[in-house]
């Protein structure tokens, strides 16, 4: 039966045929982040359709400020998945199970410092974020009870990343199915039946969350394999941790650079009128599911990258990255003007406006026809990091996409002021990085290959 369980999810990356076992591994994952992005549109629907305006925009001006609070302790997920995945790779049982048991403890004590900074900072971030006098009390409800739910988000989190390290995207999509269904069917009945508002979304959320985090701590214990999870093995090593934040805390930082760079951009959208505003809002919940169909391939070069670094099959890594980044530019080429090509009818789910379709339109125009350079740039991060090395893809993605587009705001943008203008920044930081990151990927691989040839 264990044999069984074994061959039905995990991949051994290390062997065999690269792009149709990358593609195995890929399909479920996407899927899980595409559903995220179903679910999370219909929590949206259901407040501004049930609970009214004020509500509509407490639960949307929290998003930012929980996406910067988060991003940090997700990303040590991150570094759970690519030591997992190199451990796994490896074949080094103990040390796989040290970081597994560790990684959960991590979860579950960075759940409870999110939850406390969660309850008690995020009030007055609120305000300092200049949330509208209307939404501000309902904001400051739904945050507090969202972020009681953190423990579960990060077990979740760390959990299916673990489960990702080993080649397992299928049974993460099961789980987020089931919790997600949960979620839609719970604001439903608390939202318009028993009219609570912001909290029963917030409460559905983490009712929700503790599902998926159950059913995933329950597969871990289940598990067979060296990655399972036991509670008289459950204890802390901190040279697993430090390997696990090594890479993970940079990525973390860079998530949380990114939002704030994000916020600029932003900034610099509302710069134009309300009908502009709305429409690029719309434009990029559509151009979302583009990003996440692609940040898919990201998550899977990572993971195969990982076990093959552990496995030390170098070549095979340069076949990863060519393969990843065919098949990103494929995704990205195809779903982003597919989007754009389909964009009236798309953004037309949204709005009625038709000046603010034609505004979402422009938008997708030159954001969306180009995205897959986005893709590229996040692949070779992915396979850079996979290979241990986290500071230097977060220097060069911070250097060439935070900070250039703000230069770039700051100087030839407000000489230049059209959106055209500004979103050219994309392309022009898109391709900037992209760049950056192949040269450093050269350069790790020829010093890995270095070590290897002392080795031997």
């Amino acid at each position: 039966m264990a044999s069984n369980v074994k061959s039905r999810y995990e991949i051994d990356m290390c062997n065999g045929p690269i792009l149709s076992k990358m593609l195995r591994f890929y399909f479920p994952l996407m899927a899980s982040n595409m559903l995220q992005l179903v679910f999370n549109a219909a929590d949206i629907v259901m407040v501004g359709r049930w609970a009214g305006n004020d509500a509509l925009a407490a639960v949307g001006s929290t998003s930012a400020l929980i996406n910067l609070l988060t991003n940090l302790f997700i990303g040590l997920s991150v570094g759970a998945n690519v030591m997992v995945a190199r451990y796994y790779g490896a074949k080094q049982d103990d040390e796989l199970s040290k970081m597994v048991h560790t990684a959960m403890i991590t979860a579950f004590i960075s759940g409870i410092l999110l939850t406390i900074i969660g309850v008690f900072v995020s009030g007055p971030l609120l305000t300092i974020m200049g949330t509208t006098a209307e939404a501000l009390p309902l904001a400051k409800i739904y945050i507090k009870i969202y972020f009681c739910g953190m423990v579960f988000t990060m077990l979740y989190n760390f959990g299916a990343a673990i489960l990702r390290a080993i080649g397992d995207t299928k049974r993460p999509m099961i789980f987020l199915s089931i919790a997600g269904g949960v979620n839609v069917c719970l604001n439903y009945v608390f939202v318009k039946f028993l009219n609570w508002s912001v909290a029963g979304v917030a409460l559905a959320t983490i009712i929700a969350q503790s599902i998926s985090a159950a059913l995933i701590i329950r597969c871990l214990f289940t598990s067979e394999g060296a990655y399972k999870l036991d509670l008289k093995l459950l204890r802390f090593d901190s040279k697993k941790f430090l390997k696990m934040i090594s890479i993970g805390l940079p990525a973390g930082f860079q998530g949380m650079l990114f939002s704030i760079s994000n916020v600029i951009i932003q900034s610099a959208i509302n710069s134009f009128d309300t009908i502009t505003v709305a429409g690029n809002t719309i434009a990029q919940n559509v151009e979302g599911f583009v990003y996440m169909a692609m940040n898919s391939f990201y998550h899977t070069a990572m993971s195969f990258t990982g076990q093959n670094m552990g496995a030390k099959k170098l070549d095979r890594i340069n076949k990863i990255l060519l393969y990843a980044l065919i098949c990103v530019s494929i995704v990205g080429l195809v779903m982003g003007n597919g989007a754009y090509l389909s964009s009236k009818f798309l953004l037309s789910l949204y709005s009625k406006d038709a000046a603010v379709i034609s505004a979402g339109i422009l938008r997708m125009r030159y954001i969306c026809t180009i995205y897959f350079l986005c893709g590229t740039m996040d692949v070779t991060t992915g396979v850079i990091r996979g290979m241990g090395y986290s500071i230097m893809p977060m220097i060069v993605s911070l250097t060439g996409a935070c900070l250039f587009r703000i230069v770039y705001i700051y100087t030839i943008f407000r000489q230049y002021h059209s959106l055209e203008v500004l979103f050219l920044s994309y392309l022009l930081s898109w391709i900037l990085t992209t760049g950056m990151h192949l040269i450093c990927y050269a350069i790790v691989m020829n010093k890995q290959k270095k070590k290897l040839k002392l080795v031997a």
